[in-house]
């Protein structure tokens, strides 16, 4: 061994890589180094093989999966001892359960476990065909673009449609299915969520740059909402048939603004014409009356006079004549731009007015009662359509004028928003809620029964007796009663909710603070 200083072993380590005429690569570096220093190369820790050794280890048992851990962990920190040691121990388990589909150990996990008289094979049937299922599902949801994992997962599922199949093959197939799935389920999300902020940029770049289009505004704020995570399907959607429809409005709208525009400018284009005529008559008359005057400087006797003032009086007579119609014409134009004007600024209201309507109610943000219309017959037609059952429940507030009266209409008004809230929590994604009508709301519940429907609305029930509402500092219990009404074959969304309504009604008679069935 050398008795030379790191920095000049290394120092020496790049000439000798010169002189040599070596590629620098970390390798010839090693082999130099160690050779001028005079000491031994260790060879680099062999991490991937012996990870794939640690994974193929049997973990049937509890203590072949204690080892197993034992030994992955001393893979990922190269620690030779330690797996030496994992690796002793577990030669001196006993065998681990036999499998029934070869009659052979195995040692894959998950995939021979035997049951308890040794005889009952883990991967049955059901659960091939339960895999087979889940890939498929899988594929057809994250495999848009990704051709490798379409690859594997077709493997795979070959693998999966083999009465018996191989252990080891069909473990290495599970292997490359899920590291390419875990791969790819990744980009995506990370392809989702920028996707998202570029729509957020958009929406937003869009707002600013139209500041004195207030008709903008709904649009605007709708969709940045809806682009703010998490997303729902159910909240597109309403954003979609809302926007959908103001727009119509506001193309109608808009094109009217446009002709009121239009008629304007030709008013005004009109208005300057008729000035320059008006401009071009007064210099003509002006050059008459100075043509006149030099005549009856001229003249020598009254008989000359008269006939130059004759046309000097019809030159007045229809000057005055001409200044009439024009100020008449004008001041039609005027009035007509007066109307114009009137009618501008009402379409603009008009349009303002739509970017306004919403199908959520301003005060809580649920679905208002056009909304709520609306999603009643989508869920019908869905529900008919997949042959499902449909629910919707009908609820009211108890006692909600007594808050009012009490406390104030703005604590009634937080009341039904606190309800909102905790109703939203507990719902499902796939139930909708709106806003009925005052203290009414209406939940509108798809592929649910009736038994379902009223476990539900009890769920909202107790979660909102066990959260107070804070009237200022006075804390109150807000409760509500509610009917629960299944469709019929036959019958519309206004009859449901009707009898919704009827059920309500009897809860109240029954003491409120429940759930009837209609």
């Amino acid at each position: 061994m050398t008795d030379k200083q790191p920095y000049e072993i290394a120092r020496e380590t790049v000439k000798q890589l010169t002189a040599r005429k070596l590629a620098p690569t970390p390798d010839n570096y090693l082999t130099i180094y160690h050779e001028i220093a005079g000491t031994k190369r260790l060879q680099p820790f062999p991490e991937a093989h012996l990870q794939t050794i640690a994974n193929a280890l049997p973990t049937a048992t509890p203590g072949q999966q204690r080892l197993q851990a034992a030994a992955d962990h001393a893979v990922r920190h190269h620690n030779w001892t330690a797996l030496q040691q994992a690796l002793v121990s577990y030669t001196q388990l006993g065998p681990g359960p036999r499998t029934s589909i070869d009659g052979a150990n195995s040692g894959l996990a998950g995939l021979s476990v035997s049951g308890i008289d040794g005889t009952r094979p883990a991967l049955t049937a059901d659960i091939r065909e339960q895999l087979i299922r889940l890939v498929g599902n899988v594929v057809a949801a994250v495999t848009v673009g990704d051709a490798q994992l379409a690859e594997k997962s077709t493997a795979l599922l070959a693998q999966l449609a083999h009465e018996s199949p191989d252990p080891a093959a069909l473990k290495a197939q599970l292997a490359n299915f899920n590291f390419r799935l875990s791969y790819s389920a990744e980009e995506q999300t990370a392809i989702r969520s920028t996707l998202l902020e570029l729509l957020y940029l958009v929406f937003q770049n869009i707002g600013e740059l139209s500041l004195d289009e207030r008709w903008l505004k709904g649009q605007m704020d709708a969709l940045m909402t809806a682009s703010t995570p998490p997303l729902s399907l159910r909240r597109l959607e309403d954003v979609r048939v809302r926007l959908k429809d103001v727009i119509y409005k506001q193309t109608e709208a808009k094109a009217q603004t446009m002709a009121a525009q239009a008629d304007m400018k030709r008013m005004l284009g009109a208005f300057i014409e008729r000035l320059s005529g008006m401009t071009a008559s007064s210099s003509s008359f002006r050059g008459k009356i100075e043509q006149y005057a030099k005549q009856i400087e001229s003249a020598a006797s009254i008989a000359e006079i008269a006939p130059v003032m004759a046309q000097a009086v019809a030159a007045a007579r229809s000057m005055s004549l001409d200044s009439q119609r024009a100020s008449d014409e004008l001041q039609g134009m005027r009035d007509k731009a007066a109307q114009t004007e009137e009618r501008i600024a009402q379409l603009q209201a008009e349009l303002d007015r739509a970017s306004a309507q919403a199908r959520n109610d301003p005060l809580t943000g649920v679905l208002n009662r056009k909304g709520l219309d609306e999603a009643v017959e989508r869920e019908i037609t869905t529900s008919r359509r997949k042959q499902n059952n449909l629910c919707v429940s009908l609820l009211d507030i108890d006692n909600f004028k007594k808050i009012n009266d009490t406390h104030g209409h703005e604590t009634g008004d937080a009341a039904l928003v606190h309800l909102t809230q905790v109703a939203r929590e507990c719902i499902r994604p796939q139930d909708t809620l709106g806003r009925y009508g005052g203290e009414e709301f209406v939940v509108v519940m798809p592929e649910t029964s009736i038994e379902q429907g009223i476990e539900v609305m009890t769920r909202v029930q107790r979660e909102l007796t066990s959260r107070f509402f804070l009237a200022g500092t006075q804390k109150l219990l807000i409760t509500f009663s509610a009917g629960v009404a299944q469709l019929g074959d036959a019958e519309s969304g206004a009859k449901a909710v009707e009898r919704a309504d009827q059920a309500m009604y009897l809860a109240k008679r029954s003491g409120k603070n429940r759930v009837v069935a209609a």
